[in-house]
Formats: structure tokens, C-alpha cells, sequence
């Protein structure tokens, strides 16, 4: 089904109206499917999920079922989960270990690299298939950074670093936070919302001006409201790419600027001194200036996600242009002491799990932002995401184009690289039909 409008017309040159059909259209789904999930760096997990040869978690390139393991060359392989005979999957836990994967249909094994060990029917057959051209199809990029696992359909896309660009600083601002490290701690929460996959990352790029209104139950009236208003800023590091912070003053004290302090678990006095005790170490390890911003929500292009102050990672997988499965991971420091991560883990699951007091307010809102696309006589009237328009600029301390924490430019950005990788995508299309 073709689309009927110019890209042009679903995302507005400065990014600041965007129609309701990117959010719905079928059309526009397959070529996201083909033009920004099959060429663009997408999560798939962390190292810690799999420190050992055979070890091994499952997940997904959009729709497209993965395996990553650890092979035993100590490489971490990314392929898809579909035997290369009748395309039964050949892996069906979420993780686990395992020196081969082998499809329940026939029984042909493949090792952890998904190269193809057996086929228990040769041996009744004269002309003996190649098995060297009968692995599982491997995804060709798998790079990682600060842990973080990313692969990519396409060989040439470049290298991760450079896709990150700026926004690499920002992440290790947690990631990079820990003498030892960070962690994964469980399999990831997984939950199926009715929306389109754009909206979750979209939030999570640095939309706070929801906060005290549909969570107002909550954060209304209290001093982090005030907080982010005198501090918060929306940051851009590279387009695609979103972030919102707090950068606090020169002289606030540590507590005031350490991470974990914006919920119940910074009432816990255990919790609190541990928080006190890792932040002394961020100076040193970081920089001054890293050592007063305060995070709240990444968002990597295009459907990763981070919640800093719940320590969860999340990716929006598609199902289509109006549901998504969405997963959601705890992580944190990897040397603290048990009893902290339990009581944080608590926290998380209490904010943001998948029936957390936030989460089920924001899955709500997302749900009924797609069925508003929907409404039909509205498609003349494109949604505005022109607040601070114009108003972003560098700043002294912190890369990127920086706003205030209400500045849209985050989402403009988002709309804008979607735009524009799905311009250049069907033109390259064009130029191998022409050939």
C-alpha cells in the first residue's frame, strides 16, 4: 500500500508539525521496517546477560526473531533464530547456555556462531548437503560500548562510536560511572502497549512537560518539580539522539547531585548512604562537571531508551504500526552490595515496572496518543512540536544543542533523522531499480 503524502508533508522542514499518519500508516511502517531498523545500530543487550562461552539471550532487529551468544572464540555472534531448513525457530528460551542450538522440526544442530554441526538425515542420502552455505543467516555488525550490545543488518553502516557521536559522552555518565562496572540483574520485563513504537522514545528523549500533570498525583507541588524547572535542560548530543538533564549549580552539595535521589528510594538511609559513597568517586572518574548532572531519561535512535533515575534500560519493539512489545531491564553498579540492589530493584519495579504507579500512566497516555492519530477528520490538523523553536544553542560545559527542559527540539530532531533515513532510503531504492 503506497503512501499518499510527500515525507515532506508528514514532517515539516524544521521538524515543528508532524502528521498523525507517521504514528499509523502501514505503508510508512514497512519502510521503517526497511529503511531505518535493517540500517541503523539497534540494542540488543548487555554483556553482563552473557559473561560466559555459551552463554546465550534471545531478542529482536524489529520483527525479526535474534539469537546473541557467546561463541567460543569469547565473540558475541548475533543471528536470526530460524533454521535455515524449514524456518522453525531453533532457540526458544529467553537466555540460558548452551554449546548448540537444534530445531525441534528435524533436528539439524547449529553452534553459537550458527554455523550448521548436523543433519541426522545425511546419512541416508548419497549427495551430502555443503554445510558451510547452511547456517543460520548471522547479522554482519555486532559492536558494544560500555557493555551495551548493538548490531546492525547492514554491513556498511558505520562504526558505533560514530553513530553515537556525543551522546557516548552522556552515557557514560552511568555506564561508565563504576570502577566494576554495571549490570543486568534478570530476564527483562516484557508487556505488549496498543501504540506506535515512536511514542515510548519519544517520551523518553526528554519529554518532562507530561510530568507534573499526568503524573501529578505524584510530583505535583513537590521540590523536584521545582528543580527540573530551575535546572533542567533538554539535550540534543546528535540529531536522533535525546536527552534531558539537570546540571546543577557550582558548590551543590554531593547529595543534592548524586543519582537515585528523585523517589522512595532516596528516603531508605541504606540506600542513601551508599548513593553518598559512590558519588564521591564520579570527580575523579568523570570530571567536575559530570559530577553535578543529574540525568533523567536517554533515548538512543531508534527505539532505546534509559530511565537514569530507575536505573532501566528499554527498547520499544514493533508489532506493527499500533503495538509494540516493550522490554524493560534493571541495571546497576555491579559491586554493590546485595541487599542495595534488592531495595532498588524494588524501587524500579514500584515506578516503573510493567504495573508501576508512572509506567501504567505514561503506557495510558501512549495508547490513546495512537488512537487520536486514528480520528480521520483530523488528518487536515498536524500535531506542534514547535515549543523553544529556534531557542536551543551550545553551552559552555555539556556537548550538543542544548534548551530548557520544556524546548521540543529533542522531538523535532527525532522526526527530522526519521525523515531524513527514510528520504535517503527510498531514493537509494530508486537508483538500484533504475539500474
Amino acid at each position: 500500500m503506497p503512501m499518499d503524502l510527500p515525507l515532506s508533508q508528514l514532517v515539516s522542514d524544521d521538524g515543528s508539525h508532524v502528521h498523525r499518519k507517521i504514528f499509523t500508516d502501514p505503508a510508512l511502517y514497512e519502510l521503517e521496517k526497511q529503511h531505518i531498523f535493517s540500517k541503523t545500530w539497534i540494542y540488543m543487550g548487555h554483556e553482563s546477560q552473557i559473561p560466559k562461552v555459551g552463554d546465550f539471550i534471545t531478542s529482536f532487529i524489529v520483527e525479526t526473531p535474534v539469537i546473541v551468544s557467546r561463541a567460543g572464540d569469547k565473540e558475541i555472534y548475533v543471528t536470526i533464530n530460524s533454521c535455515s531448513h524449514r524456518g522453525v525457530p531453533v532457540c526458544r528460551a529467553d537466555q540460558g547456555n548452551t554449546r548448540r542450538f537444534i530445531c525441534p522440526y528435524h533436528n539439524w544442530t547449529f553452534n553459537n556462531k550458527g554455523d550448521l554441526v548436523s543433519i541426522p538425515q545425511e546419512r541416508k542420502v548419497c549427495n551430502k548437503p555443503e554445510k558451510a552455505e547452511l547456517g543460520l543467516k548471522r547479522v554482519p555488525r555486532v559492536e558494544t560500548y560500555r557493555g551495551l550490545i548493538f548490531a546492525c543488518m547492514d554491513e556498511n553502516v558505520e562504526p558505533l562510536t560514530d553513530y553515537l557521536g556525543e551522546m557516548a559522552w552522556y552515557l557514560d555518565c552511568f555506564f561508565d560511572r563504576f570502577d566494576g562496572g554495571i549490570e543486568v540483574i534478570g530476564s527483562p520485563h516484557k508487556w505488549i502497549i496498543n501504540c506506535n513504537w515512536k511514542l515510548p522514545v519519544e517520551n523518553h528523549l526528554g519529554d518532562i512537560g507530561h510530568g507534573p500533570y499526568l503524573h501529578g498525583s505524584i510530583l505535583q507541588g513537590t521540590p523536584q518539580v521545582q528543580e527540573l524547572e530551575d535546572t533542567g535542560l533538554n539535550v540534543v548530543p546528535k540529531p536522533g539522539h535525546g536527552l534531558s538533564v539537570r546540571l546543577m549549580p557550582e558548590g551543590t552539595p554531593d547529595e543534592m547531585c548524586m543519582f537515585g535521589m528523585d523517589g522512595v528510594a532516596g528516603m531508605d538511609p541504606e540506600v542513601n548512604q551508599y548513593l553518598r559513597e559512590s558519588h564521591k568517586k564520579v570527580t575523579e572518574r568523570l570530571g567536575e562537571v559530570r559530577s553535578r548532572l543529574k540525568p533523567l531519561c536517554y533515548s538512543v535512535f531508534p527505539n532505546l531508551s534509559f530511565l537514569w533515575p530507575n536505573m532501566t534500560l528499554r527498547t520499544s519493539h514493533p508489532r506493527g504500526p499500533g503495538q509494540i512489545e516493550y522490554w524493560s531491564w534493571f541495571v546497576i553498579e555491579k559491586n554493590a552490595p546485595e541487599h542495595i540492589k534488592e531495595k532498588l530493584k524494588i524501587h524500579y519495579t514500584m515506578m516503573f515496572g510493567p504495573g508501576g504507579l508512572l509506567e501504567g500512566e505514561d503506557a495510558e497516555a501512549w495508547s490513546q496518543q495512537f488512537s487520536g492519530s486514528n480520528i480521520d477528520y483530523a488528518d487536515d490538523r498536524t500535531y506542534y512540536y514547535g515549543l523553544g523553536l529556534g531557542e536551543e544553542e551550545s553551552h559552555p560545559e555539556i556537548p550538543g544543542k542544548v534548551g530548557s527542559c520544556f524546548n521540543e527540539h529533542y522531538a523535532r530532531e527525532f522526526y527530522l533523522q526519521w525523515r531524513q533515513r527514510l528520504e535517503q532510503g527510498i531514493q537509494e531504492t530508486s537508483k538500484l531499480e533504475i539500474k
